[in-house]
Parts: structure tokens; C-alpha cells; sequence
């Protein structure tokens, strides 16, 4: 089997107060300003610097450097907020100075290394004219500050007919985020589906592949896009160009806005795409996807 190649990448570069460089996915930036005033907040997180006011509208502006175990600046006035949209929701993520924007294939980005260890709040490495960039896990970050609380699917939202509909039938879900694949198993085992997990691309095909010769062939993927080495653009198009399992339904689950994917999603041959994370909207995109198969 032939294996795509990845897709272009675009990251913007930034350093924290002790000069480590990162990189955060272009796509998830919704725009670089000063650090305005900020107004202190009571019983806030310690990673928390404060809130700000930002068109009219409060913004939560986190200290990047103390989120994941560095020492923060001292002076809120320094440095620069990176103002960030993903998941449904909008921060400030407070950081020493912004670089510039460069752009990789996601081939090129390698899963951290194995010693990273659960905080290291990464999710790849690559190499930028010499200098090694971590690539942020900003999901990781929020998640630390603001655990999401599992969200129920409303007894109204399924009908008893919808959910024997779902019960029982096969889904592999693949995300590179240990806290993205925990909270989608979670709300996709509420519903009886039969579920299973894997962290990469690579291993997503395996598996559909194994799945498929044993008899047992996955119904529905559930493929985030943002994975190292090989994205979920390439997994689509890999699965399309593989006869026995090219007729798998994928809905490609992204922490970016929808909206801004659909058209590529599309193009590459997936079926469906939804901005994480809601379980009522994944329910009812579950039951798209097996009702397009009966």
C-alpha cells in the first residue's frame, strides 16, 4: 500500500522567558497583540495572569511558561499575547515574543521523544533550519487549567430507536492527544458503540487493515487531523486509495473550526467533519454515519 505524504503545515514560532522556542499551528491563532491591562480574578488558577477585555469581550489569559513547568516573566506588561480559537472556545496565552511563521510538511514532524513524559505538553518535534521546534499541545495546556467536564447526551437528543441503532457497531477513534482520545472514548462508550483507540495514523491503517482479513471490519473512523508524521488528511486519502477499506465512513474530529476544513475534508474524501468537543453534536454525526450505512 501506498503511504500519502503529509500535508503542508504552517506554524507560527514564539519563545517563552527562558528562550525555549514552540510552535502552535497556524489555523489555531486567531491573532498576535501587546498584553493589554489585565483585571485580576478571584480564586483564579495559578497559571491564570488574569482577564482581559478584548473587543467588548473578556478573555482568559494564561501564563504559557508556568502552565507547563517553566518560570513565567514577572511583569504582565512584557511580552505579547498569542490569542488562540480552538474547541469552541478563546484565550490568551501569554508568551515572551512571537518569531515569525514558517511552514513544514507534517511528515517531518515526529511524535515527542519517549521520555518526554505526560507533561511535556507537546504533541511533535520537528526542525526548522537547524533549530529543533516543539510543537504546543495547547489542548493539553486548557485541559490542566480547566478539566472539561464530561458532557452528557441529552435523553432527548436520541431517540430509543437511534440509540439500538448505534449499539454495538465498530469505531476506531485516532488522536494523538492522550486527553482529546479519553474524552471522546468516554462519551462513544455511553453509547454502547464497539470502540477502540490507537495514538497515530500509521496505526489506525493497521488496524483497519487487520480488522478488515479477521472479518470484523471497522465501520466508522473517528480521525482527528493534527497528528506528527502522518495528518488526517493523508489517513483519508490512504484509506481512498486502499481497495478493502475504501469504503470506511470517516468523520474527522478537529480542535480547528469546521468550518475551515470542510472544503479540504471533503476534497481529500472524508465524510463528515465536526469542531471538537461536544458529545451531542458527535452523537448525532455517529448517527449520520450509520444510518449512511444501513
Amino acid at each position: 500500500m501506498s503511504v500519502a505524504l503529509g500535508d503542508e503545515l504552517s506554524l507560527l514560532l514564539f519563545r517563552l522567558h527562558s528562550g525555549r522556542l514552540l510552535g502552535i499551528n497556524l489555523l489555531k491563532v486567531q491573532e498576535i497583540i501587546p498584553c493589554p491591562g489585565l483585571t485580576k480574578v478571584p480564586n483564579r488558577h495559578p497559571h491564570v495572569r488574569g482577564v482581559a477585555t478584548l473587543r467588548g469581550a473578556a478573555l482568559i489569559v494564561v501564563d504559557l511558561a508556568r502552565a507547563i513547568g517553566e518560570s513565567g516573566g514577572s511583569d504582565s506588561r512584557d511580552g505579547c499575547l498569542i490569542v488562540t480559537e480552538l474547541s469552541r472556545s478563546r484565550q490568551g496565552l501569554h508568551v515572551q515574543s512571537v518569531e515569525r511563521i514558517v511552514q513544514c510538511s507534517t511528515r517531518d514532524v515526529r511524535p515527542p521523544p519517549a521520555g518526554a513524559g505526560a507533561k511535556a505538553f507537546i504533541t511533535g518535534v520537528t526542525q526548522i533550519e537547524g533549530a529543533i521546534v516543539q510543537i504546543l499541545d495547547i489542548e493539553k495546556v486548557l485541559h490542566e487549567i480547566a478539566p472539561a467536564l464530561p458532557e452528557e447526551v441529552d435523553e432527548q437528543s436520541l431517540s430509543d430507536a437511534e440509540r439500538r441503532l448505534l449499539r454495538g457497531r465498530r469505531v476506531l477513534v485516532v488522536d494523538d492527544s492522550q486527553v482529546a482520545l479519553q474524552q471522546t472514548l468516554a462519551s462513544l462508550r455511553k453509547l454502547e458503540l464497539d470502540c477502540q483507540a490507537v495514538r497515530s495514523a500509521a496505526s489506525a491503517l493497521d488496524l483497519l487493515l487487520s480488522r478488515q482479513q479477521a472479518g470484523q471490519p471497522i465501520e466508522v473512523l473517528v480521525s482527528d487531523i493534527e497528528m506528527p508524521e502522518m495528518d488526517g488528511y493523508s489517513l483519508v486519502r490512504a484509506i481512498r486509495q486502499n481497495a478493502s477499506i475504501g469504503q470506511t465512513y470517516v468523520l474527522l474530529h478537529t480542535s480547528l473550526d469546521s468550518t475551515m476544513n470542510t472544503e479540504k475534508a471533503r476534497s481529500v474524501g472524508a465524510n463528515d467533519v465536526l469542531t471538537k468537543f461536544s458529545a451531542v453534536d458527535l452523537s448525532k454525526a455517529l448517527l449520520r454515519a450509520v444510518q449512511s450505512l444501513a
